[in-house]
């Protein structure tokens, strides 16, 4: 009896095991859409200029609407760029 309730558990988990990857592999193609590939790498190199500039005015209209907002990103941009400071020196 417990053998044959080994082996139905174990079927029941590779189905679900094979449920599973057959999702895992969905999801990455349907992810690979917003990554960062060779198209928007072109993108940004062609239209650098503008990208900049949508950044610029988001931050000036963000420093009017929620200036603690601003003030947030640029203090984890600042740990960020002393954690890699630390990495680089060890």
């Amino acid at each position: 009896m417990d053998n044959i309730a080994l082996l139905q558990e174990n079927t029941k988990l590779k189905e679900e095991n094979s449920k599973l990857n057959i999702e895992i592999e969905e999801l990455t193609k349907k992810l690979k859409k917003y990554t960062n590939t060779e198209s928007h790498k072109k993108y940004y190199e062609t239209h650098k200029e503008k990208v900049i500039d949508n950044a610029n005015t988001y931050l000036k209209s963000l420093n009017e609407s929620n200036p603690e907002k601003l003030k947030e990103y640029r203090k984890r941009a600042y740990q960020k760029r002393k954690e890699k400071l630390k990495l680089e020196n060890n």
